[in-house]
């Protein structure tokens, strides 16, 4: 297992639930994500068990909450809301609406939201204008690049991923984007 820092582990377990409350009756669990900027992965957590782990592409020009800065933001998030589903794989999207086109992986030529979108809502004061900076979880046509840092601020998957990812979470769903990597490997 890599080094996590002691407050990674306290955001992981705090995030799977593994600190318990005062309350007599158990939180229902549901799917949870972590995004490690240095792995560039994500995990999908069921009940505190990974399910999945992805490729991902976090923004090329870095990490902060900067209105402006295409920047990827790091700290706690919910899905705020869900766009695309029943969409076909490669379904391109602009301003959150479906344009008819649709896009095969690694298409050559522009590099639009396809696919599914999932928007982020900033829970920390550090990240609170998430929402207002349009960042989502979405699948790119340039699928090559998954892996690498490579989008303008959001985390962008592959189509099939975020098809799969997109089934699995509800709106306030929680997302977790940190710095280091994934607490397993």
């Amino acid at each position: 297992m890599p080094f996590a820092s002691p407050l990674t582990l306290i955001l992981i377990a705090s995030l799977l639930g593994l600190f318990s409350s005062c309350s007599s009756s158990p939180r229902p669990w549901g799917n949870q994500v972590i995004v490690s900027i240095k792995d560039q992965k994500m995990a999908l957590y069921s009940q505190g068990v990974v399910k999945s782990v992805y490729p991902v592409s976090t923004s090329k020009f870095g990490i902060s909450s900067r209105r402006g800065s295409r920047h990827t933001p790091l700290g706690q998030f919910a899905i705020a809301r869900k766009v695309g589903g029943g969409a076909p794989s490669g379904a391109v999207f602009k301003s959150r609406r479906r344009t008819g086109e649709v896009l095969r992986p690694n298409a050559p030529g522009r590099d639009p939201i396809v696919t599914r979108i999932l928007w982020l809502r900033g829970l920390e004061r550090s990240n609170s204008n998430t929402f207002g900076r349009y960042i989502y979880i979405h699948a790119t046509p340039e699928e090559r690049n998954i892996g690498r840092p490579a989008s303008y601020g959001c985390v962008r998957m592959k189509s099939r991923d975020i098809i799969h990812l997109y089934n699995q979470l509800r709106i306030g769903s929680r997302v977790t984007i940190i710095r280091e990597s994934l607490p397993f490997q």
